[in-house]
């Protein structure tokens, strides 16, 4: 099972959650969840999104390196960039993957996955109002 957490880098909120079923590439369950961007929202995705300025186009990610083609020192920068405007998101990520159900094998009944992620997400938006 897997998810996908949409939040709001500045308030460090979770916005919005979507799960896949089994082994499920990021991308392909952005485009069945159906979230849709603002055009002045600017999106930060990590490397399993490379699609996605095709669907919205204030939207950055990094830039993968093949063998044949290796980054260059301004693409290193670029990502360098994209992975420090990034870390917020990902202390976000970290800190809900504390709960073990995220992070290792899902054991429970599938369809009730999704509810937990949502609750969990609903957890830590609680603990950062009442806290921050």
């Amino acid at each position: 099972m897997k998810a996908q957490i949409v939040m709001d880098a500045r308030s460090k909120e979770v916005i919005c959650t979507a799960t896949g079923k089994g082994r499920q590439h990021d991308f392909k369950i952005f485009r069945e969840s159906r979230v849709h961007f603002m055009e002045q929202t600017q999106v930060l995705a990590d490397k399993g999104y490379q699609g996605i300025c095709k669907l919205h186009k204030n939207s950055r990610h990094p830039i993968k390196a093949t063998r044949r083609h290796k980054l260059t020192v301004e693409e290193k920068a670029y990502n360098a960039e994209i992975s420090r405007r990034r870390m917020p998101i990902e202390h976000v990520n970290s800190y809900i993957k504390r709960f073990r159900i995220l992070s290792t094998r899902y054991r429970n009944r599938r369809r009730r996955f999704g509810l937990r992620v949502s609750l969990i997400c609903g957890i830590y938006n609680f603990q950062l109002h009442l806290h921050g």
